[in-house]
Formats: structure tokens, sequence, C-alpha cells
């Protein structure tokens, strides 16, 4: 059996230096010109020939006709300015806090030692690499370009950075077993009133009175609609309205966010949010509309394939460095691959609090333990090809 955490070590200088190239120049949603340059041409330097899927995303396959596993990583940067001071620091206005540059890197790790060693791997591997994944659309719009077909993909596995908490020591891998990561819907709520002189409020009808009930009755979802075992979120995160401070407002707006373990539960608070919003506003002679704006189901780990892979990578660490974890908060995009084909997320963990590493993800000052990069490479790897010689 090959030794992909031998041949990943052997390139490890260059999978930092292509992570820290990454680094210095993010981009975000699918405007990433720069970003698929670069993939492409390291492609093209280990021998694979890259195709553009969809708006900004790039496919590859090695191997042979047979069985197809897909390997996923994002690319996309964020909008916020980096906080690190790191020699290698974005130069830009956003940053690779969600440690997209990382997954980009070890993927093109993986592509290049599973080239090297391509008569041995007994079906195909598909390299996905993803735009758009903190808009969470960049997945579905490589699946509507064709991503899981030509050939089929029979599994799909993705990895993402873990670091900054108690688990997420340096080459590690934590995962969740069957319900990994919550749904997450953006709801933005308009509420129309009648503009009236504040010396008249009888004349008017106030979007602003209407949007703050809105707030409370949106509260009582949580308090008094969802059992107490459960797990959901639904918080107002944004609200404005007005003119001017001597009149009534007759227009106002509340921007929602809706987490929730399960599909069901997700559709549940989605028709709460819009029944108790339109159904306030009615109450006091207004009008609201509701617009679903961005959403994404929770994500789902095969359990099964879950736990092939979970096993292929106590292979390379050590099943002692393996951590089984409860669903956690976030959303991820990979949840549209994982809806259409068995799909697991496993975390690698970059840094824990006991190594100094404080800060976790989406935070501009995150930093990351690169001595865990050709790891990942490995694991990208290892899984793929372990899994395609699974005759089971």
């Amino acid at each position: 059996m090959t030794e992909y955490i031998t041949l990943a070590n052997e390139i490890n200088e260059e999978i930092i230096e292509n992570r820290r190239l990454l680094h210095r120049f993010p981009e975000t949603g699918f405007q990433l010109d720069r970003t698929v340059e670069f993939v492409e041409k390291k492609l093209k330097e280990y021998g694979i020939e890259p195709l553009r899927i969809g708006k900004a995303g790039v496919s590859a396959t090695i191997g042979k006709p047979g069985k197809t596993v897909l390997l996923r990583a994002d690319m996309d940067a964020l909008p916020m300015k980096e906080e690190t001071e790191l020699l290698f620091a974005s130069e830009n206005e956003f940053c690779h806090s969600c440690g997209h540059d990382a997954h980009t890197a070890m993927l093109l790790g993986a592509a290049r030692v599973l080239k090297e060693t391509e008569e041995e791997i007994e079906g195909t591997v598909k390299l996905m690499f993803q735009p758009a994944e903190e808009l969470l659309a960049g997945a579905q719009d490589m699946i509507e370009a064709g991503i899981l077909h030509n050939p089929e993909v029979d599994a799909a596995i993705a990895m993402h950075i873990y670091v900054g908490n108690e688990i997420s020591k340096t080459g590690t891998i934590s995962y969740a077993r069957g319900a990994a990561l919550f749904s997450g819907d953006a709801i933005k709520i308009h509420v129309k009133g009648k503009n009236a002189h504040g010396s008249t409020p009888d004349k008017g009808i106030d979007a602003i009175s209407i949007a703050a009930h809105i707030v409370i009755a949106l509260q009582q979802i949580i308090a008094r609609e969802v059992p107490t075992e459960d797990q959901a979120v639904v918080i107002v995160g944004k609200i404005s309205g007005g003119d001017t401070v001597n009149t009534l407002a007759g227009n106002a707006e509340l921007e929602v966010s809706v987490r929730a373990t399960t599909e069901e539960k997700r559709e549940y608070l989605k028709n709460r949010v819009r029944e108790i919003s339109e159904n306030v506003a009615r109450t006091y002679k207004g009008e609201a509309k509701v617009e679903f704006w961005y959403g994404m189901g929770p994500l789902y780990n095969d359990p099964e394939l879950t736990d092939q892979v979970a096993g292929y990578c106590g292979e390379i660490i050590g099943e002692e460095n393996l951590n089984i974890i409860p669903i956690a908060v976030g959303t991820e995009d990979f949840t549209s691959v994982a809806a259409e084909v068995p799909g697991v997320m496993i975390n690698l963990g970059v840094g824990s609090v006991d190594e100094g590493y404080n800060l976790s993800i989406h935070n501009p000052g995150m930093v990351l333990n690169e001595d865990a990069l050709h790891i990942g490479s490995a694991l990208y790897a290892h899984c793929a090809t372990r899994y395609l010689s699974n005759k089971g």
C-alpha cells in the first residue's frame, strides 16, 4: 500500500508555499480569477488536465474508469481584513480566516501524490475545487454544471481545518457520525406601514413599532415552541427603518437567522417566522413581506461512509487521534453534495488551545499550524484510494 504520508511529507515545503501564496491574495465568492488560474497552473504542472465547472469551479480526474470518489476543497475567502501580522498576510481587504487556502493547498498536494501513483489507483478520484462556499452557493453551482457526472460520483469526502479549541490538536481528526452541522437560513422581513408626522401619529402606521413587536414575537418560537431537548436558533441580527426623529416610519426591515438540526425542523422554523411576521404586522394595520434570502440545509455525514473514512484516517494518524464530536452549529456548503451522494466531512486539527492557538475560524486574527498540511494531503489521498480499493 502506498505510503501517502511519506510522499506528502516529501512535498511539505511546496504545500506550505502554495498555501501562503493563496493566503496573500484572497478572493471572495465567485470572483476567484487569480485563485482559479493558480489551481489550474499547479494541476497542469502535475500532469493533470483541469476542467472549468460552473462559474468559477475547477475539476479534474485521476486514475482509471471504475468506482469514483470525489475530494472537495473550497477556495474562497471572507470579506474581512486580516489581523495576524504574518509575513505572508493578506495584501488586500479580504482574508482566509476560514482556512480555505489550506484546504486548496492540501488538495493540490493530494493531487500531486495521487498522479505520481496513478497506476495503483483502483478507480477514479475526482477533484472538486469549489468557489463561493461562504455564500453557500458554490457547491450547488458546480452540481448544476455536472460535477457529479461524467463519471458518476459514488461518494464524496471533504475536509475542513479545526483550530482554536480543546480538541483541535495538530494532526488529529474530529468528525460527527450522522447529523454533523446545522442548517442556516438568512431571512429578510420587509415591514410596510404609513408615514406620518410625529404630531399626528393617528394618521400613520408605525413600521418601527411593528418591527419591534415582530422581534419580541419571534423569540417565542424557541422559548415556547421548540422542545427543550432540541437545538435551534432564531435571532434578529439586524433591524433598520425610519427617516427622521420626529416622524412615524413607513418602512422597516429586519434580517433574521434561523438554524436547525433537521430539514423538518428547518421548514417548521421558516414557516413560523413567516406566519408570525405577517400576522403581527396585520394586527397593527401594516404589512410584512418575508423573503427567504439564502440558505442551506443541515449537513448529514453518511454513517457507513463515515465509519469507513474514519478507519482509513486511523491507519495514517492512529485511532487514538480520532475524535467523535456532536453536531456543530455552523453551516457548510458541502451539504449540497452530501444531499446527492453519500458524503462525509472530517475536521483536521491545525492547532489547539493547549498548543497556543486560541482563535478559531472566521476570526481575522486566526492562525494555524502549517505542520498539519501535509497530513491533510496524505489523508485526502489515502482515504480516496482506500475507498476505491474496498470492494464491499
